[in-house]
């Protein structure tokens, strides 16, 4: 918690997105996400309005719904509709050179696997969380604008707004559509304020 009084307001809520996404990104979503969700408000900028859409289906989706969707899109039978990697990105293979790199930046930046997940290190859900972490200072101290920015040019920002423009248009999608364009949405406004701080 003394992290997290040292980083700006604006620093916050910039890990309050990365925590938001990794939460709805690793794995389905609870009664109490659900819950959540359906309490967000969102002004009239084009982000509010994703809030308000994801608001709308949280409302119009039970848990078991929510269940089934997201094991259609990331999970499937076999394969999901959606695979969140970098490396498959990237490459159009799991467990590739992206996957390589990051493990390295992991060891250099103090970040630890959890022991309790399976997933590589490079589903969006993971990253998004280490984005998060590294903002916050939950790897020892909060990292310096330019390391953020590394990392996210490196292991996030040169594929994820591609798989949250397939989140917002796959088939299957209906609560993770407003996620796809919320996604979009703040993966660009990463990009324009890291090239605006340069």
């Amino acid at each position: 918690m003394a992290a997290q009084s040292q980083i700006s307001e604006e620093d916050q809520l910039r890990a309050g997105w990365y925590a938001l996404l990794a939460q709805l990104l690793s794995r389905e979503p609870s009664e109490a996400l659900l819950q959540m969700m359906r309490g967000l408000q969102g002004d009239e900028s084009e982000l509010g309005r994703g809030i308000k859409a994801l608001a709308a289906a949280a409302r119009g989706t039970s848990a078991e719904t929510a269940k089934q969707e997201y094991f259609d899109l990331f999970v499937g039978l076999g394969q999901g509709e959606l695979l969140p990697y970098a490396s498959y990105y990237l490459t159009g293979f799991l467990n590739e050179k992206p996957l390589a790199r990051l493990r390295g930046d992991m060891a250099r930046l103090h970040i630890a696997r959890a022991d309790d997940v399976s997933e590589p290190e490079d589903h969006i859900a993971a990253l998004c969380e280490m984005m998060a972490g590294l903002i916050t200072g939950s790897f020892g101290r909060p990292a310096e604008l330019a390391e953020q920015r590394a990392f996210f040019d490196t292991h996030i920002g040169c594929w994820a707004p591609r798989f949250f423009e397939d989140l917002q248009a796959a088939q299957s999608a209906v609560l993770y559509m407003p996620v796809g364009t919320i996604g979009r949405l703040f993966m660009a406004i990463e990009a324009q304020a890291f090239e605006m701080a340069a």
